[in-house]
């Protein structure tokens, strides 16, 4: 068995670094010859932790099949010092494969008790929002704009193993060390891929709403409120996405989100219909008290679709009931609306609801 240990200073400019990546977590990427535990081998575990000032990368290399267990048990003693792991698609596949290498050489492991950040499951989950090809680690780090010496990729390595095994050099160790190493390094790159996340899940504040026309593909006229967006962490690139009335835009330290107005006449619909009369001139119910004055033949007891009253206002669109009243286009429409009154313009509390539900609903699109 071989170790390696390097050593780089922090960047104490990078907030998220340093918030994320305290003396309690442990960042890990491992080599195999394939994906099947049983039938092939663990050759390398690479592993970043911070130590003060410095990140601390140490690997174990397996220089023989006999070597397995030796660094496994090593890396074993070493995760033992950590609660948080940070991996890219650890829980996936290294967590997994390692768990079922220690079961065959009866070691105790406790990552159950562990908590985790795995980046290939937290930024599939932007997949509406980044819009890459895949989501693999060299992709976002070429989205990230982050460089690389090492050209190969996991499969290829298991062949110039394979041929190290066989006649030792100096030069596969090599390949297959850089490998790793930037692995493990460039988890630590990923980082601030995590800021899409952060802002989507409320880390934000308001700092202006602007109402703006503008003339539409079709060239009407259309209305729609836009709200400034101040992030709590500068996102690494540019992003948008557009969903029905709603439009993103991720940029630097500053976000935009822009809601489509409705302007026009919508129904507020009585909960309990049966008390309800529906007057068929008029085109509303009113409640049977009321409606006992009513001549039988302009009225008919309401159901729950005609059990409505109307009202011509400017309206938000919302898929949750975030503000009250609701009023619908039809009484089956998933989509509903409330009128845009100063009531909720003044409250932050419910411009925070109404935007987070906006923000949940953006990273629920599949793509």
């Amino acid at each position: 068995m071989q170790k390696w240990t390097n050593s780089l200073s922090i960047d104490y400019e990078n907030k998220l670094l340093l918030k994320t990546f305290t003396e309690d977590t442990l960042f890990f990427d491992i080599e195999t010859t394939g994906f099947s535990p049983v039938s092939t081998q663990l050759y390398l575990i690479g592993c970043a932790t911070r130590r003060d000032d410095k990140i601390i990368i140490e690997q174990y290399f397996a220089e023989t099949k006999e070597d397995e267990s030796t660094i496994l048990s090593c890396f074993l003693k070493l995760l033992s010092d950590y609660q948080t792991i940070i991996t890219f698609n650890g829980i996936g596949f290294d967590i997994p494969y390692i768990k079922a290498k220690c079961d065959s050489y009866h070691f105790e492991e406790n990552f159950a008790d562990k908590d985790y950040i795995d980046l290939f499951k937290i930024t599939s989950a932007l997949k509406f929002l980044l819009k890459l090809p895949n989501y693999k680690q060299k992709t976002i780090e070429q989205f990230l704009c982050i460089a690389r010496e090492d050209k190969f990729d996991g499969g290829q390595l298991i062949n110039i193993y394979k041929e190290y095994v066989k006649y030792p050099s100096e030069y596969h160790m090599d390949i297959l060390k850089q490998h790793n190493y930037e692995d493990v390094l460039g988890m630590l790159d990923l980082l601030p891929i995590l800021t899409y996340s952060n802002f989507l899940k409320g880390g934000y504040t308001i700092s202006t709403i602007e109402s703006n026309v503008y003339t539409d593909f079709e060239g009407k006229s259309q209305k729609e409120l836009i709200f400034l967006l101040k992030n709590d962490i500068p996102v690494p690139k540019r992003v948008s996405y557009g969903y029905q009335e709603f439009y993103l835009t991720c940029n630097g330290e500053d976000s935009k989100l822009s809601v489509k107005l409705y302007e026009g006449e919508l129904k507020y619909f009585f909960e309990n219909y049966k008390e309800y009369y529906y007057l068929l001139d008029e085109d509303i119910a009113i409640h049977k008290d009321v409606a006992a004055s009513v001549d039988k033949a302009f009225r008919k007891k309401a159901t729950a679709s005609t059990c409505y009253t109307k009202k011509d206002s400017l309206y938000l669109p919302q898929y949750q009931q975030i503000v009250e009243p609701a009023f619908y286009k039809e009484h089956k429409d998933k989509i509903s609306y409330f009128e845009l009154l100063d009531t909720f313009i003044d409250s932050n509390e419910l411009l925070h609801c109404y935007i987070d539900h906006i923000l949940k609903l953006l990273a629920k699109q599949k793509h």
